[in-house]
């Protein structure tokens, strides 16, 4: 099969296509394409019958962007439903992985990320002596005196629905603190 220069207002968007782009990733898919046009005629669209986009949205989806005519397509009219659905799928999917020792060490990690592909790059190196002068163990004991303590009390469903619920309401009402009461009752038992 060879690929056909076709109008592109005779394709059409597959809705059924779960695969997505990002802004950032689409611009950058727009600028690859801009930059290296033929590229879309060595890896044209793949279109059904009805001329259905079964792989290649998003570089049509670019196309459409940069105002082409034409787009370079390959008419796989033959495919039954199921092969048209298996085909949008499969050919999205990265069976492979990156050599990230051959791209670091081979490739030009700018030419990398121009061309769509997100690179590892090593972090600046991170100044630690701002910690020098602090005080950790002092710094987590104050962060450990400020926080909130709770006690939680367990009462009979009936005891609680009874008495306890109504005087607690009545008394957080009235602006009773109510963990300083609980602890003047805890201090007349000792």
């Amino acid at each position: 099969m060879k690929p056909n220069s076709i109008k592109i207002q005779s394709v059409k968007n597959n809705p059924n296509n779960p695969r997505v782009i990002k802004d950032y990733k689409f611009k950058k898919l727009v600028k690859s394409i801009k930059e290296f046009p033929e590229m879309l005629k060595l890896r044209p669209i793949i279109v059904d019958e009805n001329n259905i986009i079964l792989g290649g949205n998003m570089r049509y989806k670019a196309c459409l962007e940069l105002k082409h005519d034409k787009i370079w397509a390959i008419q796989a009219d033959d495919l039954t439903e199921k092969q048209k659905k298996q085909f949008v799928i499969k050919d999205n999917a990265g069976f492979g992985e990156w050599d990230w020792d051959v791209l670091a060490n081979d490739w030009d990690t700018k030419d990398l990320k121009d061309w769509g592909i997100d690179v590892w790059q090593p972090e600046e190196a991170v100044d630690y002596s701002v910690l020098d002068d602090i005080d950790l163990d002092g710094e987590i004991q104050t962060m450990f005196e400020q926080t909130k303590k709770s006690i939680i009390l367990e009462f009979p469903t009936e005891e609680y629905e009874k008495d306890v619920k109504d005087l607690y309401e009545s008394l957080k009402g009235k602006g009773v603190n109510m963990s300083k009461l609980f602890l003047l009752a805890l201090q007349n038992y000792k």
